[in-house]
C-alpha cells in the first residue's frame, strides 16, 4: 500500500476504512509453516531484519519492525482484524497446501479469493478447496495466457495495466473470464480500466476509490 506501511494490519484497516471492495495479502510459508504476510521473499526491504521468511519461525519474524512499530501479520490475525473480503496472493508455491487448510477449517471460500502468477498454485487451490474463486496474475503474457489461466481453474486473469489490450479483455470475456488490471494508482490508469471495461483493479492508494471497485 502507498499510504501506510505495506502488508501491515494498518495497512489492512486502513484499507478497509477508506472503503474498499476488498483487501489484497501476500503470502509466505514460514520456517514452521505459518502463513506470514509480506510481499518478498526476504525480509530485508520491508522490515528492520535481514534474510529470507522461509528461513525464520513465525515467532522470529513477529520480532521485526515492518514499519512505524507494526508487527509482520499471520494470515488468519488479518482476517479476524478486518471484516472485508481478501484476495490472499500466493507467493511461494508452498504456502498453497497451508491456505487451502486455513480456508477449509475456517469455510473462507466465500470470503477469500485466492491469487499466484504460479499457475500450479493457483491449480492446487482450485482442486483442494470447492467453490473457491481464483486468479492467475501475469505482467508480462504469451497467447496462451487465457489457455493457461483455463488450466489452471482460474475465473479472473489479473494482468499488468501498462500492457493489457483491448483485444486481450475481449479475448478473455469472450471465454467467461474476467479480467482487472494491476496496479492503478493514477487518473490515466483510471480512464484505461474504465475504457477497457475491466472487471475491477487493484490500487495503492485507496483513495482512488471513489471512481471504482478496487482492492488494496
Amino acid at each position: 500500500m502507498g499510504v501506510e506501511p505495506e502488508n501491515t494490519l494498518r495497512s489492512f484497516v486502513h484499507a478497509e476504512q477508506a472503503g474498499m471492495d476488498a483487501v489484497e495479502l501476500d503470502l509466505h510459508l514460514s520456517k514452521d509453516g505459518a502463513l506470514a504476510v509480506m510481499h518478498d521473499a526476504a525480509v530485508d526491504r520491508t522490515t528492520d531484519g535481514r534474510g529470507l521468511i522461509a528461513e525464520k519461525t513465525m515467532a522470529e519474524l513477529r520480532e521485526l519492525d515492518a514499519g512505524q512499530g507494526e508487527r509482520v501479520p499471520v494470515f488468519e490475525e488479518v482476517l479476524d482484524a478486518i471484516g472485508s473480503p481478501v484476495q490472499a496472493e500466493i507467493k511461494d508455491v508452498a504456502a498453497a497446501r497451508a491456505l487451502a487448510e486455513v480456508m477449509l477449517r475456517r469455510d473462507l471460500a466465500g470470503r477469500v479469493e485466492v491469487s499466484s502468477f504460479h499457475d500450479e498454485a493457483v491449480a492446487e487451490i482450485a482442486q483442494l478447496v470447492p467453490h473457491v474463486r481464483t486468479v492467475l496474475i501475469a505482467s508480462r503474457w504469451e497467447a496462451d495466457v487465457i489457455d493457461r489461466a483455463k488450466a489452471a481453474g482460474a475465473g479472473t486473469l489479473a494482468l499488468n495495466i501498462r500492457r493489457l489490450t483491448l483485444e486481450v479483455v475481449e479475448q478473455a470475456h469472450a471465454e467467461g473470464l474476467k479480467v482487472i488490471g494491476w496496479v492503478v494508482n493514477t487518473q490515466d490508469h483510471l480512464r484505461l480500466v474504465r475504457a477497457l471495461d475491466l472487471d475491477g483493479a487493484t490500487t495503492d492508494y485507496p483513495e482512488i476509490r471513489r471512481a471504482g471497485r478496487f482492492t488494496a
